[in-house]
């Protein structure tokens, strides 16, 4: 079989996307093709580096397109004033979702007010326990809160230095990727997990 790789300006194809997160099904990849698509055009994620440190980093934070819900009950967050967890109970109500893991009620209030989706009434149209039992909508906006993240932290900025030639755990390519980790993390928590699906796509995006 022929090996498919990514044009500049071409669309992702499904093994792709499954080579790149790491998810374990490819029928898995192919219920979020849609909606990645669509991220990737809205937010400008439009070369090769780019959709592979994107996709690499959704791989580590969902677990291979699984889960769009964090699995701690969000207790952790409450009162949390960074956060904009102002009220009782915001802790939990606004735990992570999404495949970038949104958290907390500024952050749900700034996407609400991105997609004109009021996600402060309804946290979960981010994401629910696990993709296998997210509606369409909640598919589509745990995609789309994840482009919104990366295009809020300029993430297109340093994505687009890497070098698709040279190995990406080395040099300018590792400095490049850690600094997307500590946008997303915080710090560099995950850091071998996300550099190996990215190689898992590498061929693919060459």
């Amino acid at each position: 079989m022929a090996r498919v790789t990514l044009a500049e300006g071409a669309e992702l194809t499904a093994e792709q996307v499954k080579a790149a997160t790491g998810a374990r099904l490819l029928a898995t990849a192919q219920k979020f093709l849609p909606f990645i698509i669509d991220t990737c055009k809205q937010y400008d994620i439009d070369t090769p580096g780019k959709r592979l440190a994107f996709l690499a980093q959704l791989g580590h934070e969902s677990a291979g397109l699984y889960y769009t819900e964090e699995l701690a009950s969000g207790k952790a967050y409450e009162g949390r004033a960074d956060l904009g967890n102002s009220e009782a109970g915001d802790g939990i109500r606004f735990k992570g979702r999404g495949l970038i893991q949104i958290t907390g009620r500024a952050n749900y209030r700034s996407l609400s007010s991105a997609f004109k989706v009021d996600f402060t009434a309804s946290p979960p149209l981010l994401g629910g326990k696990n993709a296998s039992v997210c509606s369409p909508d909640q598919l589509k906006y745990a995609t789309l809160s994840a482009g919104w993240f990366w295009d809020s932290r300029k993430l297109n900025d340093i994505a687009g230095k890497i070098d698709l030639l040279k190995p990406i755990d080395a040099d300018e390519n590792l400095v490049y990727f850690k600094q997307i980790t500590r946008k997303i993390n915080g710090g560099y928590n995950g850091l071998s997990d996300r550099i190996s699906r990215y190689n898992g796509g590498i061929d693919l995006f060459k």
